[in-house]
């Protein structure tokens, strides 16, 4: 489990896409949801708000990473998700 979940400014700029996440309940289901996301190769960081059902994945660069990727990895995590942003 990644522990080290705090993003320097620099990081929260940049390329990003919003997902919604459908099926969380808990602080648990946020970190595994990130877990996921930050194994796909291009994400720098995912930052998952359970209460309003939302993942923040900022990329390594503009698309270095398909959003059905991403999808992909959340539902992999038990979570449907769609993209926002």
């Amino acid at each position: 489990m990644k522990w080290l979940r705090g993003m320097a400014r620099s990081e929260q700029s940049g390329p990003h896409v919003v997902l919604k996440v459908d099926g969380m309940h808990c602080a648990s289901c946020g970190l595994l949801v990130d877990d996921e996301l930050e194994d796909v190769p291009g994400v720098r960081s995912a930052r998952t708000d359970v209460r309003k059902g939302r993942s923040t994945v900022h990329l390594t660069d503009e698309g270095s990473t398909d959003p059905s990727t991403l999808i992909a990895a959340v539902e992999r995590a038990g979570y449907q998700a769609t993209v926002l942003v």
